[in-house]
């Protein structure tokens, strides 16, 4: 096995798992800007809650007592590396455009401190193009180095699925690929090393790019072919969860449920796409018209919400209303580009009092993030005129429904997730 010094840039859900792993084998510094998230993880501390403080508390102890991993936010601790994996989020900005800064910033850091016979890898989702396009000019340029003569590329997607125990980082097989043969071979043996679904050795930088951009933007339209099944559906006054177990019934059937789609990846991703397809003269008229649907779920659900309160003669304008569920998804504490708070705008500026309860989500982050104070805790004296259950937490099963019913409540259930005699409709 080859000894490899490996930094990892950005210890976020994708970062921290990876230098976890690789510090099993090999010699790890994980660097993040965030001095906060810095001091947290040598204390044991991730609150992405995807690693248990025990192992980062021990964080792989070598045979002489140092750490195989360590945590810093100056550059300089990563000047010894001779493998860089950049793993940084890439988000969209308000106008849905990608917003490469993160990235680029990342590669300026990696790029003050690369040496001759340094390899720089990218996990962070990105349209095709984009590594050798965008980031290698900013890594020569703050290297003084020359691309494929000093230094090499690779691009290795991230297939991290948050709150997932069992399809675990070295449970999914890692698409590889290198800015030269000889890179893609050091690039795809360094995966194997900790993979034990083993890699796929995508031909080419673009080929990886693609195949990640791709991954998500597949799921985004399958999503929005049943989020309009569901609007159609509404309309004939059909359930559209019957319909969906009726049809899958036949073995071809693909079995995705209607719903709000955010997120760092599925509600991003096409985004990326769509940037580049543009960018080359194309128009994707089916991506642009599955986002289409997909972000304007949030206004279709507030909307149903007002026609069932609008049935018992109430009104939308002034009514208290709960949503259950802030985060992305369910039994995960990961709020990114979350679309329930879409939902809760759309109610709020209907005249609606809305009140949000998620035992998952960190109230501070929420109010930092979203300016949404989140409730400690369900009060179930208060004469809720709407329970809206955005997320499936597992822990909502428990919740006593009857009681909001009581106290003359209509429950829709948008995941499909509680028993149909307890609710009043689904989405």
């Amino acid at each position: 096995m080859e000894h490899y010094s490996i930094a990892i840039i950005g210890l976020g859900y994708v970062g921290l798992p990876l230098a976890m792993e690789f510090s099993r084998k090999y010699r790890v510094t994980g660097f993040d800007i965030d001095a906060g998230r810095i001091a947290r993880l040598r204390m044991g501390k991730d609150v992405t809650g995807e690693i248990d403080e025990g192992s980062l508390k021990s964080r792989q102890l070598d045979t002489d007592n140092s750490y195989r991993l360590t945590f810093t936010n100056q550059a300089e601790d990563i000047a010894t590396a001779d493998i860089y994996i950049i793993t940084v989020p890439t988000p969209i900005d308000g106008e849905n455009k990608p917003d490469l800064f993160p990235l680029l910033n990342a590669s300026k850091i990696v790029g003050s401190v690369l040496k001759k016979g340094d390899i720089v890898i990218y996990e962070s989702t990105v349209y095709p193009g984009c590594t050798e396009e965008d980031c290698v000019p900013v890594l020569e340029q703050y290297s003084g180095l020359r691309y494929n003569i000093d230094f090499y590329c690779g691009y290795s997607p991230e297939r991290i699925n948050v709150g997932d125990k069992v399809n675990t980082l070295t449970n999914i097989i890692k698409v590889t690929s290198g800015s030269t043969p000889e890179t893609a071979d050091i690039i795809d043996r360094l995966y194997a090393s900790i993979i034990k679904a083993g890699t796929f050795r995508a031909p080419s930088i673009k080929v990886a790019e693609a195949a990640k951009a791709v991954e998500n933007a597949q799921r985004d339209l399958n999503i929005s072919f049943v989020n309009e099944l569901a609007l159609i559906f509404d309309k004939l006054g059909i359930d559209t969860q019957d319909v969906l177990d009726a049809a899958g019934t036949k073995w071809n059937f693909l079995k995705f449920k209607p719903g709000l789609v955010g997120g760092h990846c599925i509600g991003v991703d096409p985004y990326y796409l769509l940037h580049k397809s543009i960018e080359s003269g194309y128009h994707p008229n089916v991506l642009l018209s599955g986002r289409a649907v997909n972000e304007g779920m949030s206004t279709f659900i507030a909307g149903k919400v007002a026609e069932l309160l609008s049935e018992r003669n109430k009104s939308i304008n002034g009514a208290e209303i709960l949503i259950l569920g802030i985060t992305f998804k369910e039994n995960s504490s990961d709020i990114r580009n979350s679309r329930v708070i879409d939902l809760y705008r759309n109610l709020v500026q209907s005249g609606a009092r809305v009140s949000v309860y998620d035992p998952w989500a960190d109230p501070v982050k929420v109010k930092g993030e979203y300016y949404i104070p989140l409730s400690p805790e369900i009060n179930y004296e208060n004469d809720y005129d709407a329970v809206v259950l955005a997320v499936a937490h597992n822990s909502f099963s428990s919740l006593c429904y009857t009681r909001f019913k009581e106290r003359g409540a209509v429950i829709y259930d948008i995941k499909s997730f509680l028993d149909r005699a307890i609710v009043d409709a689904r989405l």
